[in-house]
């Protein structure tokens, strides 16, 4: 049998206006198929997701990785997602639910610093690890907080979200 995957278009120069980094996080507990996807694009936010949760950080050092590998010798391909996240203050409130978010399942949105927002976790949430980091530093100008790592394995990159599931998914984050 061959190899139907074909090519089919053309990929564009970008001009020099791209921001790296990430500038929100929104965590929320895993639903089976959060949003209709429809060609790498999250059309339709699912009734089930009632609430997600809003992640401020204005670290340099969040960063968001979409690694495919393909492997032609075992015809199999896997998707990593590894999501970095630097929240600041380690505090009693905020140790629990980062507790919470290691040891249950989530998935989550992640808006970019070009405004884009990222379905990550999609297919089975962040099902290969959570780490949480809890650090107060050594000098007084050290940071002290928290680095969050996430780790998902999915068949396909993340799926970006449209205006209007951006917008009705908005409306879910708690104040």
């Amino acid at each position: 049998m061959a190899c139907d995957i074909l090519i089919t278009s053309n990929i564009a120069d970008e001009c020099a206006n791209l921001q790296g980094g990430n500038e929100e996080f929104y965590p929320f507990n895993f639903v089976d198929n959060a949003f209709t996807v429809v060609d790498g694009v999250a059309t339709a936010m699912n009734a089930a997701l009632t609430v997600a949760y809003k992640y401020v950080s204005d670290s340099d050092t969040n960063t968001f990785t979409d690694i495919l590998v393909a492997d032609f010798k075992t015809k199999s391909s896997v998707v990593t997602q590894t999501l970095i996240y630097q929240l600041y203050k380690v505090q009693s409130t905020t140790s629990e639910d980062l507790t919470k978010m290691a040891q249950g399942k989530i998935s989550g949105i992640l808006k970019d610093n070009n405004g884009t927002y990222h379905f990550v976790g999609h297919e089975n949430g962040f099902n290969v690890n959570r780490t949480v980091e809890a650090m107060t530093g050594g000098v007084r100008t050290d940071v002290n907080g928290y680095n969050v790592t996430l780790v998902a394995e999915n068949k396909k990159y993340a799926p970006t979200l449209d205006a209007a599931t951006v917008t009705a998914f908005l409306a879910i984050v708690t104040a």
